[in-house]
C-alpha cells in the first residue's frame, strides 16, 4: 500500500498492520508467481521467435559483451536495493541519498564501459563489439536510476505494480527486437531489445512508485546501509564469476558462433528454471523461521521441500534431457540441432543444482551467511576447474564440466551444513538418491519409446516423452512404498505452503 504523501518511513505503522501482513504476503506470493509464469512464457517465446531470424553469431556477439560488462551491474546496485528493502526504518532523506548513489555509480560504470569498449573488442578480436558495448553502456545509467524505485515498490509490498512492469517490459522489448530482426539489422535487434526493456522498466517503476528524488542530504546516517551493501557485493561477485566462466571461456577460445549456440541452450533451459526455483525460497523461509526451535519439524520440512523440488522440477528436467532433440526443433528450429547435446548436459546440471537448492534455504533460515560465502567460494573454484578442464574437448566439454560441478558440490553442501547445524543429512541423501533413480528409470524408458518415434513430428515426440515419464512415476508410486511415501510428503508440503498466509 502506498504511503501518504509527506509521511516519513520512520512513522510507526498503524496497530492493525500486523493483522494484514499475512494477506499482503500471501497475495504478493500469488501475484509474484503469476508474474513469473508470464515472464517465462514471454522469454521462451522470445527465444523461439528470434532464433528463427537471427544467427548463432548474432547471439554470441551480444553474449561476449554481456559476460564482461555484466559484472558492472553488481557494482551498479552495490547491494543497496536489498539494503533499502531490509532496513527496519528508511527515512525519505536516506532514500534520496540511495537514489543518487545508485545513479552516480551507474553513470560512472557506463562511462567506464564506453571508454573500455575497444579493449573488450580486442580481447575477443571482434571489432563489432565496440559499437555494441558503447550502446549497452547506457543501461548502467538507466538501471542505476531505476534501482531505488524498484526497491521502494518491494519495500511497500507493491507486488502488483512490480509484476505488471516485469511482464510489460519484455513484451515491448520483444516487439522492438522482432521489428529490428525482420528488417535485417542482425545483432542490433538484440541491442535494441535490451535498451527497450531497460527503458520500459525504468518508466514503469518510476510511474508506479510516484515519488521524485530531492537533492542529496548531508548529515544523514548511511553507514549501516552502505556496510550491508558492500558485504552483499562480495558474495554476488563470486557467484557471478562462477556462473559466467563458461560463457567467457567459450567466447574467448571458440568464438561468437559457438558461444551463440551455448547461449541459446542456456537461456532456453536455465533462465526459466532459475525463475521457477526462486519463488520457492519466498515460500520456504517464512515457514522455516517459525520452526527454528523445533529441530524435528524443521528437518521434516527440509526433507519434504527437497522431495517437492525433486518430483516436480527434477522430473521435468529429466523430460528435457530425454526429449532435447524435439524441444530444440520446436523452440529453436532445425538449424540449431547442434544445441541438442548442450541442452541435455545443462538439464543434468539443473538436476543436481535443484537437489542442492534446499541447502540455500538452510543457510538463510539459520543465518549462516558467513558459511554461505565460504561455501560459495569453494563451489566457485570447483566450477571453474571443471569448466576449464572440460574446455579441452570444446563447447561440449564446457557443458559437461558445467554439469559435473554441481554433482560434486551437492554432497559437499550436505557435509558442510551437517558440521554447522542440525539437518537430516541421511534423509536428504537417501531421498535424493531415490529421486535420481526414478528420473533415470523414467528417462531410460522414455528414450526407448522416443526411438520408435524418430520419424514423427517433434510435438508428438515431446508429448509422448512427457506422458511416458508421468506413467513411470505413477507405476512406481503404485508398486514401491518408499516412492508412495515420497509423493504423500510432497502433497503435504504443498498443503503447508498453501496455508502460508494463515501462518503469517
Amino acid at each position: 500500500m502506498r504511503r501518504p504523501r509527506g509521511r516519513s518511513d520512520r512513522t510507526p505503522a498503524p496497530a492493525r498492520a500486523p493483522l494484514g501482513l499475512g494477506h499482503h504476503a500471501a497475495r504478493g506470493a500469488f501475484v509474484t508467481l503469476g508474474g513469473q509464469g508470464l515472464r517465462i512464457v514471454i522469454q521462451v517465446l522470445s527465444v523461439a521467435l528470434l532464433a528463427r531470424v537471427l544467427s548463432p553469431q548474432d547471439y554470441g556477439l551480444i553474449a561476449m559483451v554481456v559476460v564482461i560488462v555484466g559484472v558492472g551491474e553488481i557494482f551498479r546496485d552495490f547491494g543497496l536495493s536489498s539494503a533499502a528493502i531490509q532496513a527496519p526504518t528508511l527515512s525519505r532523506e536516506q532514500r534520496d541519498n540511495l537514489f543518487w548513489i545508485n545513479t552516480g555509480i551507474g553513470l560512472t560504470l557506463g562511462a567506464v564501459v564506453f571508454v573500455a569498449a575497444g579493449a573488450v573488442a580486442a580481447l575477443y578480436d571482434q571489432p563489432e563489439l565496440v559499437g555494441i558495448a558503447r550502446l549497452l553502456s547506457v543501461t548502467f545509467l538507466l538501471n542505476g536510476i531505476a534501482t531505488q524505485y524498484r526497491a521502494d515498490l518491494v519495500r511497500h509490498l507493491r507486488f502488483g505494480a512490480l509484476a505488471m512492469a516485469d511482464v510489460l517490459a519484455p513484451v515491448i522489448a520483444l516487439g522492438v527486437a522482432m521489428a529490428f530482426a525482420v528488417a535485417g539489422f542482425g545483432y542490433w535487434a538484440l541491442v535494441a531489445q535490451t535498451l527497450a526493456q531497460t527503458t520500459t522498466l525504468l518508466i514503469a517503476y518510476a510511474v508506479s512508485a510516484r515519488w521524485f528524488p530531492r537533492l542529496p542530504h548531508r548529515g544523514v546516517e548511511m553507514r549501516g546501509l552502505l556496510r550491508f551493501g558492500w558485504r552483499l557485493v562480495g558474495t554476488q561477485l563470486i557467484g557471478y564469476a562462477s556462473n559466467n566462466v563458461d560463457s567467457f571461456v567459450i567466447g574467448l577460445r571458440f568464438g561468437a558462433g559457438s558461444l551463440g549456440l551455448y547461449n541459446r541452450a542456456f537461456h532456453l533451459l536455465m533462465t526459466p528454471l532459475n525463475q521457477l526455483r526462486a519463488p520457492t525460497t519466498t515460500v520456504a523461509l517464512p515457514v522455516l523461521s517459525r520452526l527454528q526451535d523445533d529441530d524435528l519439524r524443521y528437518a521434516e520440512f527440509i526433507r519434504r521441500g527437497q522431495l517437492a523440488l525433486g518430483y516436480t522440477l527434477v522430473a521435468a528436467l529429466g523430460v528435457v534431457a530425454t526429449a532435447a532433440e524435439p524441444i530444440v526443433e520446436i523452440f529453436l528450429g532445425p538449424r540449431w540441432e547442434t544445441v541438442v547435446p548442450l541442452l541435455r548436459l545443462l538439464a543434468v546440471a539443473g538436476i543436481f543444482q535443484t537437489l542442492s537448492y534446499v541447502g540455500y534455504w538452510i543457510y538463510l533460515s539459520r543465518n549462516l551467511t558467513g558459511d554461505l560465502l565460504r561455501y560459495t567460494m569453494v563451489t566457485a573454484a570447483i566450477k571453474v576447474v571443471c569448466i576449464l578442464v572440460g574446455s579441452t574437448w570444446g563447447v561440449i566439454g564446457v557443458a559437461a564440466g558445467y554439469a559435473v560441478a554441481p554433482a560434486l558440490a551437492w554432497p559437499l553442501s550436505l557435509w558442510w551444513l551437517s558440521r554447522r547445524t542440525v539437518i537430516p543429512t541421511r534423509a536428504l541423501m537417501t531421498g535424493a538418491l531415490r529421486i535420481l533413480a526414478v528420473v533415470a528409470c523414467a528417462a531410460g524408458v522414455a528414450a526407448v519409446v522416443d526411438l520408435t518415434l524418430v520419424a514423427h513430428p517433434a510435438p508428438l515426440r515431446l508429448a509422448v516423452t512427457a506422458v511416458t515419464t508421468v506413467a513411470v512415476y505413477a507405476l512406481g508410486g503404485l508398486v514401491l512404498p518408499p516412492l508412495r511415501r515420497d509423493i504423500s510428503g510432497v502433497l503435504a508440503i504443498a498443503r503447508l505452503g498453501a496455508s502460508r498466509g494463515a501462518l503469517l
